[in-house]
């Protein structure tokens, strides 16, 4: 009998630490004086400047990028979805008018291909040094027999901090408020699943593709990067007449704006008041798909929701204006 070793189960050490110390090359890009000890140790360190808070408060999101992976593993194109995992969590916090500081990532896979996991830490670095966070740590599993060959999953976690008065949580929506919404660029990192079934499993498209009212083959198409919504809510989040924010994603408009308003508050959405993007057309229509369930499924082409004071829209606008933002009302509070 051959020598049994943890390499020869699947596991391979040499490969992983190689790995480990480019990921903390390209983390570094990442790092500001705050940083203590990054990757590398077992824990990282962060020096928090509590200079400019009376009352900080941290502020966490966990999340994946669900089944947009397997359109990156079928167009073998890697170095975006790192990207779409920190703007979903950058979007997540800064609804709650929060300043990212750092974030974390976990990589799991079943036999580590440090080319393919390099250009997925390349987004990972990039998201984090347009969002001014620092990539600290994170790890990454190697798991023989748990993922199907050329696969892998990613989860990232972000902490941000903001003072306790400035905190928007929708608790002061009144009714009348508005809702001004920002597009968003395609289905960002939510209902890839029934996208998939539709396109794939029952119409039977390819990713190369190409459809006359959309800019990219399909497969590019649906890869769009998930947006940043950082520029916009740094201009708004000190606005007094700011009273919510919503970022859109699984559960749509109705299902994630509802999170933030008071109790005996309801939403009412003007859903033509915005052209939907073609891919969500193209989705509806071959597979047949009820109004109510693209409704929820899908962001439906608005990706980032103020809710404002009604007196107040005209400034909001120019705010949003300004920065050559493209604005719609997407509905009020009732």
């Amino acid at each position: 009998m051959s020598e049994i070793n943890y390499k020869a189960a699947g596991v391979d050490i040499a490969a992983g630490d190689r790995f480990s110390k480019r990921v903390g090359q390209l983390a570094r890009e990442t790092f500001s004086p705050a940083v203590l000890l990054g990757i590398g140790h077992f824990g990282a360190f962060y020096e928090l400047d509590l200079d400019q808070y009376e009352k900080p408060v941290l502020v966490s999101s966990v999340d994946g990028v669900g089944t947009k992976l397997k359109i990156a593993f079928e167009m073998g194109k890697y170095d975006t979805i790192g990207e779409d995992l920190v703007n979903h969590c950058v979007n997540d916090i800064m609804a709650g008018a929060a300043k990212p500081l750092y974030f974390l990532d976990y990589y799991g896979t079943g036999k580590l291909d440090n080319a393919v996991a390099e250009r997925v830490m390349q987004g990972l670095v990039r998201g984090c040094k347009n969002a001014g966070c620092a990539l600290i740590g994170g790890e990454t599993a190697e798991m023989p027999g748990f993922y199907q060959p050329g696969e892998f999953d990613i989860v990232g976690l972000i902490v941000g901090i903001v003072e306790r008065d400035k905190i928007i949580n929708g608790s002061s929506i009144e009714k009348g408020d508005i809702l001004i919404g920002l597009p968003s660029d395609g289905l960002h990192t939510n209902g890839f699943s029934l996208a998939r079934k539709v396109l794939f499993e029952i119409k039977k498209f390819q990713l190369d593709q190409k459809y006359s009212e959309m800019e990219l083959p399909l497969g590019e198409e649906l890869l769009r990067v998930h947006r940043s919504y950082q520029k916009e809510i740094d201009a708004m989040k000190n606005m007094p007449f700011l009273r919510g924010m919503s970022h859109i994603t699984g559960g749509g408009i109705l299902g994630n704006t509802k999170r933030i308003l008071p109790p005996n508050r309801k939403l009412m959405i003007h859903w033509g008041n915005w052209e939907r993007p073609p891919i969500f057309k193209l989705i509806q229509h071959c597979g047949s798909v009820k109004e109510s369930e693209m409704r929820s499924a899908f962001n439906l082409g608005v990706g980032f929701i103020f809710v404002v004071d009604r007196n107040f829209v005209g400034d909001a606008l120019a705010i949003l204006n300004e920065l050559e933002e493209s604005v719609f009302i997407v509905g009020e509070v009732t």
